[in-house]
């Protein structure tokens, strides 16, 4: 197996259509002059994932055209209005068959999350049975390494806005917690009042 399949896939979550930003699709969102997407697959990049799989969902086409996503697997959630659960299915069952053996899972709505918290939880993982999660202040948040032995349980649990929590949740002894405020700010990009963030 070669240094690059041993590495984690980047598992970068766009599909959100931004709905209490009046309906801005969170990937293009303006960041330092380009698209927020473009900012989250470099982070993904930085941190060691030369493989990144994006699920798209609101305004596909326009993100296609409009942001650089080089050699990015597009995945395309036609469900993704059903909360981030689907995208998190679309993306993991993306992800079946290329031999990777966990994926870094992170949001487009979070760029105050970047390499350097992405490459610590990277170095707590092991193999395909890794659980490992950034934590800020002891409370845990993205992105989340998720070992390909979980791949099938989260997505059989993954609904609505929840993604892998009830996954984790019950599995909260197996998760390797790695502290990431000193590096990063778990902020989202959720309101109007939350694009002070990206000026």
């Amino acid at each position: 197996m070669t240094e690059n399949e041993q590495r984690p896939a980047g598992l970068l979550l766009a599909a959100g259509g931004g709905r209490r930003l009046g309906g801005r699709p969170k990937a293009l969102l303006p960041y330092r002059g380009r698209p927020l997407v473009e900012h989250a697959v470099g982070a993904l990049r930085a941190a060691g994932c030369t493989r990144v799989h994006v699920v798209l969902g609101a305004a596909a086409d326009a993100v296609r055209e409009r942001a650089e996503l080089g050699d990015c697997v597009l995945v395309e959630n036609p469900d993704w209005a059903d909360g981030m659960g689907s995208s998190l299915r679309a993306g993991l069952g993306s992800l079946a068959g290329t031999g990777a053996r966990a994926a870094l899972v992170s949001l487009v709505d979070q760029p105050g999350i970047g390499a350097a918290a992405m490459a610590r939880v990277i170095a707590a993982g092991s193999d395909e049975t890794s659980l490992v999660s950034a934590t800020y202040e002891g409370v845990r948040g993205h992105p989340v390494l998720l070992g390909a032995a979980h791949w099938a349980g989260v997505t059989a649990t993954a609904t609505g806005d929840r993604g892998a929590r009830a996954y984790l949740k019950a599995r909260e002894e197996a998760i390797t917690l790695v502290e990431c405020g000193d590096v990063a700010r778990p902020y989202d990009i959720d309101t109007v009042a939350d694009l002070k963030h990206l000026e």
